[in-house]
């Protein structure tokens, strides 16, 4: 008789790395709407405005007609799909640059493209200092910062940047590392 396997943890569907027993989410932060927004609407005038210029120019010097016309717009459809696809992939790494506290640990998971997946996870228990950077007066008056959490790892930071209200998410992580401290002692 074969041994019943062990439930797999269960994964959130919007998530791309499964929770382990008895973790919840408890926040799921993403950058600031500031890093999405201007990269966008910077990137759409680039593809837009040298098209215009271009078919302004040359309907001025009476050229716009016939075969150059064809070769414009084939030219034109081609620079279009160009920054199509670069504006969707800049939304595209926007929605999956993600940092998630549960009542357990800190996961920083993020995708470039669908085909690129890194995840670094942190024990809460493991966090020793935090600190809260929040630098120029743009990110003053939007209130937007980074979370630098140091951990026990000899490694590197663990770096929650460009997030909204950057000093409620140190409290959550700071509250929630107290609470699995005193659960691992027995507190």
């Amino acid at each position: 008789m074969a041994a019943a396997e062990p439930p797999t943890p269960p994964r959130s569907p919007s998530l791309p790395f499964p929770l382990q027993d008895g973790e919840r989410i408890l926040k799921i932060c993403r950058r600031h709407w500031i890093y999405l927004w201007p990269t966008l609407i910077g990137m759409f005038l680039v593809a837009v405005v040298p098209l215009v210029l271009v078919a302004l120019l040359l309907d001025a010097v009476d050229v716009l007609d016939g075969t150059v016309a064809r070769i414009y717009m084939i030219l034109s459809l081609v620079y279009l799909l160009y920054w199509g696809a670069r504006l969707v992939l800049t939304w595209y790494r926007f929605r999956n640059d993600i940092w998630v506290i549960t009542n357990q640990r800190l996961i920083d998971s993020y995708r470039r493209h669908p085909f690129d997946l890194t995840v670094s996870t942190a024990d809460l228990v493991n966090v020793q200092d935090m600190s809260v950077e929040r630098k120029g007066l743009l990110a003053t008056m939007l209130d937007f910062g980074n979370v630098v959490c140091q951990t026990a790892s000899i490694d590197q930071d663990f770096l929650i940047t460009g997030v909204p209200d950057p000093r409620e998410t140190q409290a959550l992580v700071d509250r929630e590392r107290d609470r699995e401290r005193n659960r691992l002692r027995g507190v």
